[in-house]
This record gives structure tokens, C-alpha cells and sequence, in this order.
């Protein structure tokens, strides 16, 4: 591993980053073809938040916290700082002190691949953190590794600039150039389910809706009455 800073990478546009969290991550995981989502084992350690901004990319070693230190110098207001380790970790690599110094910044939250503490204290300050584990195990800051170069989270490949969003659903990235398709489709799936709703509150079933009720019978499908059931 190289052990670098890279300075000031190319971000997705903010304005558009912005019209991209208006609509959470389930709709534009579903608007991008079910692509960019981190995986089930990131969640939020507080519910309630929705986040979108620019990634500032982290790689440290495991128990480690020093390349954290490094990577708040180089965000800026509407970054997302997003950690990963060189092998699996839960220990608690990022507190409410950290978490004071990115505010500051005007960092939008973290999403962190390990563990982090003082869950009350990111509670009580309103910083938005989604992390693999929680965890009281402190940390030390000796190794060196590198900030704003790719990194993998729950599979999918995170360089810097490119969009994260991320709610009580999960967290998902998309890549820096897709940022305007991905709008334009989470638009369109966002008033499509809007559409749907308002079927929905008027009565009509999702079997025809979706076209699905023509499509029973070839999957084997049968509807038997109540009375010829208990007679088999």
C-alpha cells in the first residue's frame, strides 16, 4: 500500500449530490438498477438521519486511528469521511471528538467499515454516523496509510468524490460521473412511486398494478376454495 494524502480530488457537484439525498437511498439504489448499495452490516447509530454528500476517502489499519487525524484536514463542506480498514475491525476508532472537528468543517457524517464510541455524544450533537459496530475499545495512531485514494466498503469500489447518500435504509455510493443520471432516474422512480401511492390509497392491488395476476398461473399458482382445501 502506497501511503499517500491525495489533495483536493475532483467532487460530484454539491447541488446535484443534494437533489440525489431528497429521495433516500432505497429509491436511487432502485433508479441506479439495484447497484451501489454498501451492504446490510453498515447501519445508522442513531435512526433518523438522510445524509448525501461528497466521499473523503480513508484507508487505515485495524485498531488504528491516525489516517482519521490525517483525512480531517483535507474535508470540506459537503463532504462524507468514509473509513476503511486493511483487514476487518471493530474496535472504536472515532468519538464525539472527531466527530466535533468535522462539524466544524462542515462535514455531512461518517461512514466507517470498523467501530466507533460515544454513541450518546454523536447522539447529543446531531452527527450522523452509520458503522459496522459500536465499540468502548480504544484506539492508538502509529500506522501510517492513505486518504482520498479508492477504497472497498461491502463490496463496491468508493473513490474519492463520488457521491454517498445514506438513511436509516443503508448506505450506498454512486460514482462521481453518474451523479446526473442518477438525479434524472431517481426523479423518475420517485414520481413513478408516487403515482403508485396514490393507486394504492385508492384501492388498486399491487397483483394489478405490477401485471402480476396473469403471471400466477404459469408459476403454478392456484386459487382453491376454502371448502375444497380441507377436503384434501
Amino acid at each position: 500500500m502506497r501511503t499517500i494524502v491525495v489533495t483536493d480530488p475532483p467532487r460530484a457537484d454539491l447541488a446535484q449530490v443534494d437533489a440525489l439525498g431528497e429521495h433516500g437511498v432505497a429509491t436511487v439504489h432502485e433508479a441506479m438498477g439495484r447497484t451501489g448499495c454498501l451492504g446490510p452490516s453498515l447501519r445508522p447509530v442513531h435512526l433518523g438521519s438522510r445524509i448525501a454528500g461528497t466521499a473523503v476517502t480513508v484507508l487505515s489499519w485495524p485498531g488504528d486511528n491516525l489516517m482519521i487525524h490525517v483525512a480531517v484536514e483535507q474535508c470540506r463542506p459537503g463532504d462524507v469521511l468514509v473509513v476503511a480498514t486493511t483487514s476487518p475491525s471493530t474496535d472504536g476508532m472515532f468519538g464525539e471528538l472527531f466527530a466535533t472537528a468535522l462539524q466544524h468543517r462542515g462535514v455531512r457524517g461518517l461512514v466507517i467499515d470498523a467501530g466507533v464510541r460515544d454513541v450518546a455524544d454523536l447522539h447529543r450533537i446531531g452527527f450522523p454516523v452509520w458503522s459496522a459496530a459500536v465499540s468502548a475499545q480504544g484506539t492508538v495512531k502509529a500506522t501510517p496509510g492513505a486518504v482520498n485514494v479508492p477504497i472497498a466498503v461491502g463490496g463496491q469500489t468508493i473513490r474519492p468524490g463520488d457521491a454517498i447518500v445514506a438513511d436509516d435504509d443503508g448506505v450506498m455510493r454512486v460514482a462521481r460521473q453518474d451523479v446526473p443520471r442518477a438525479v434524472t432516474a431517481a426523479r423518475a422512480r420517485a414520481e413513478k412511486e408516487e403515482a403508485t401511492r396514490a393507486a394504492f390509497r385508492e384501492g388498486q392491488l399491487g397483483l394489478d398494478r405490477y401485471g402480476l395476476r396473469d403471471r400466477l398461473p404459469g408459476m403454478g399458482i392456484e386459487y382453491v376454495p376454502y371448502e375444497e382445501y380441507e377436503e384434501t
